[in-house]
């Protein structure tokens, strides 16, 4: 793995003190609803043996492997797991480079730049949050609410989004902890429409996708404060509590009526899995429809990416490597080649440091590479801040030698004290 400090360890070889920091399976489909914990007791030690086959833990934030007798069999073994990490992190990188497979219809081509379309972009999306706090506010009180208000929040975003899907995707980078749930379902609707468009989906249909989206997570309102935010594992029962609120969320549409059935399937499906382990229904391979692959994809992705209360998210790359493995088993495996390509490993808001030592933010995807985006330089290789704005294609421009410019590594938010948002809003 690329951060020494991260091991990947057979659960047998797990001990209290120990941080966890990543598990073989998504974090939605285990009781440990939080990216990172420290193991403390014997229940969630058991826990872990029980939904895992293998965890990562930090050594920087807890404690290390036992020296055992048998250390040089366990040196073997991660040995063997950091070279398969690096196999999977070049074929991502390869899947993100390639055209993939071609559609009935024509793709969609970016009618403006991102530069004109922010401006529009940020009026749907805080109609939005309007509308998803409304909603929220109605069920709340018991009442009843138009799914006609939801469909016209969403035409403006697939209208948005099939002008130029950049200016949207990039503010699903303004997150605030404390409003996971509600922007939860407003950035999957985001993601979800992108990956309609980039799968060529009518505008009808990335409507319905949409609308289901933005109702994905609306049984979550019946869960208890105290479960969603539990930073250790939730016990068997708190955690058939939280797999309720997909049923929740179903009766709830139902009562108001008017759900297209594409949409119905995204709430009804979003947590089913290929392989059958999912809920509510324990759907298996071919009996999910593709609205509830779709949906399993970018919920997964979202949740995995956002910051929670007690943990931060992981990067994009990180993200999609951890999907591609999960891809057999949890997921329909050319979808989730599919959405690589989609998303790309650096999206839009990543904070980068190019080959040339510089730092700077990505502003724009170069759809036919990946790898190639449009960079707003915000500091120089000796980590200084520039006179004037400069924007580097990296399809295009070259350094002082003429060598072309790579994104060398992905940075956490917040470094040097940049915060992408900040640069992308004086587009």
């Amino acid at each position: 793995m690329s951060d020494l400090a991260k091991k990947k360890i057979d659960v047998i070889d797990l001990r209290p003190g120990m941080y966890i920091s990543q598990l073989d399976r998504p974090w939605l489909e285990s009781p440990f609803l939080f990216q990172g914990f420290e193991l403390r007791t014997a229940e969630e030690m058991n826990l872990l043996k029980t939904h895992c086959k293998y965890v990562v833990i930090d050594v920087m934030l807890g404690l290390d492997v036992l020296p055992l007798r048998n250390r040089l069999e366990f040196e073997s073994r991660m040995h063997a797991i950091e070279a398969e990490d690096e196999k999977i992190a070049l074929k991502v990188r390869e899947i993100a480079e390639s055209p993939g497979t071609p559609r009935q219809r024509p793709a969609y081509e970016d009618q403006v730049p991102l530069e004109k379309e922010i401006v529009y972009a940020k009026e749907a999306e805080a109609e939005a949050r309007e509308t998803i706090q409304e909603i929220i506010k109605y069920i709340h009180k018991g009442k009843n609410f138009g799914i006609a208000l939801v469909t016209k929040v969403v035409t403006n975003m697939v209208n948005s989004i099939i002008r130029n899907p950049d200016a949207l995707v990039c503010l699903t980078y303004m997150r605030k902890i404390s409003d996971y749930t509600a922007l939860h379902s407003i950035r999957s609707c985001i993601l979800g429409i992108t990956f309609g468009r980039h799968l060529v989906f009518t505008k009808e249909e990335m409507i319905d996708l949409g609308v289901g989206f933005m109702m994905h997570d609306i049984g979550m309102l019946k869960i208890p404060r105290e479960i969603l935010d539990k930073p250790a594992g939730l016990d068997e029962e708190e955690f058939e509590i939280m797999k309720r609120h997909v049923g929740w969320g179903v009766a709830l549409l139902n009562k108001n009526g008017g759900v297209p059935p594409l949409a119905m399937q995204v709430v009804q499906q979003h947590h089913e899995r290929r392989d059958g382990a999912g809920y509510p229904v324990r759907l298996k391979g071919d009996a999910i429809s593709q609205a509830g692959l779709i949906s399993s994809i970018v919920d997964v992705y979202d949740a995995v990416t956002s910051d929670r209360i007690y943990s931060g998210g992981l990067s994009a790359e990180d993200t999609l490597k951890r999907m591609y493995e999960w891809r057999e088993k949890d997921f329909h495996a050319g979808l989730v080649e599919d959405f690589i390509r989609c998303m790309g490993i650096f999206p839009i808001g990543s904070l980068v440091e190019l080959s040339t030592g510089s730092i700077g933010v990505v502003i724009s995807i170069n759809r036919a590479r990946r790898l190639k985006p449009k960079v707003a330089l915000v500091l120089t290789a000796d980590k200084t801040p520039y006179s004037h704005k400069i924007i580097t294609d990296l399809m295009e421009h070259t350094d002082g030698q003429g060598r072309e410019i790579k994104i060398s590594r992905v940075l956490p938010v917040g470094t040097y004290g940049i915060h992408p948002m900040d640069h992308i809003v004086q587009l």
